[in-house]
């Protein structure tokens, strides 16, 4: 636990619905949106000399499981969600280097004129000299979510936290959608099987089971309240911890 004044993870892994990009419009990217979303993450990264990894979702721009609803062939539909989450990743990029940050995008797909290759070692250096990471295409495989992957890039490098931050006003994990019932209640601290054993939606079960078996704490938080973010890192008790 932090004393208030020095961060209480040295590394850590953060988590981006492909939706908190799109902001009001629900659908595509909104540059201002990312922007704000930006500032919070070099904020911390700067002042607080942690080490930040990304991982951003597809949602806002396609979904693989929506795909496959309406007829497409499941892989071929999760390969375009794992093409939609580089677009993502190149907008945060380009806003994050505007600032005058030093990043690395490193894709799970080679694509060798936009991204990186995926190297563990490589990403791992890449933190060790103080640049942003962020992870794209998923898994490169199909069937996998983007939880999955951040759950997955999260123990590889050797983070101590994977920070899953959320949108909508939803800080946390409550017995029910506060947002349709009221009389739902925010839980302060779960263990990964009561997540598993009670069927909460906040990541897949193939994500929340990986971390289990790594110990990998998670934390759900509203990413999108100012100042969160940096509140969390700083030892505030804010959003829901799974462990």
């Amino acid at each position: 636990m932090s004393d208030g004044t020095k961060p209480r993870w040295r590394r850590v892994l953060l988590k981006l619905s492909g939706e908190a990009f799109a902001g009001e419009a629900g659908y595509g990217i909104d540059g201002k949106v990312v922007q704000r979303i930006a500032q919070d993450i070099l904020d911390v990264r700067e002042s607080l000399g942690i080490e930040i990894a990304v991982v951003v979702g597809g949602g806002n721009i396609w979904r693989g499981f929506t795909g496959a609803q309406g007829g497409l062939d499941r892989a071929q539909a999760d390969y375009m969600g794992m093409l939609a989450t580089v677009i993502n990743a190149l907008a945060l990029q380009d806003i994050c280097e505007q600032q005058g940050a030093q990043t690395r995008l490193q894709s799970a797909i080679r694509m060798p004129q936009i991204a990186e290759e995926y190297i563990r070692r490589r990403a791992i250096r890449h933190l060790e000299k103080g640049r942003l990471v962020i992870f794209a295409a998923g898994t490169g495989n199909p069937f996998f979510t983007s939880d999955t992957s951040a759950a997955l890039r999260a123990v590889e490098i050797d983070a101590d936290v994977l920070l899953k931050g959320t949108h909508g006003g939803v800080d946390g994990i409550y017995t029910d959608d506060p947002r349709r019932n009221p009389a739902a209640t925010k839980i302060d601290k779960l263990s990964y099987l009561d997540v598993l054993n009670q069927n909460l939606r906040v990541m897949d079960s193939t994500a929340i089971t990986h971390c289990m078996e790594n110990h990998l704490p998670i934390v759900v938080f509203d990413l999108m309240a100012e100042g969160n973010l940096r509140r969390l890192l700083l030892g505030e008790a804010i959003g829901t911890i799974v462990e």
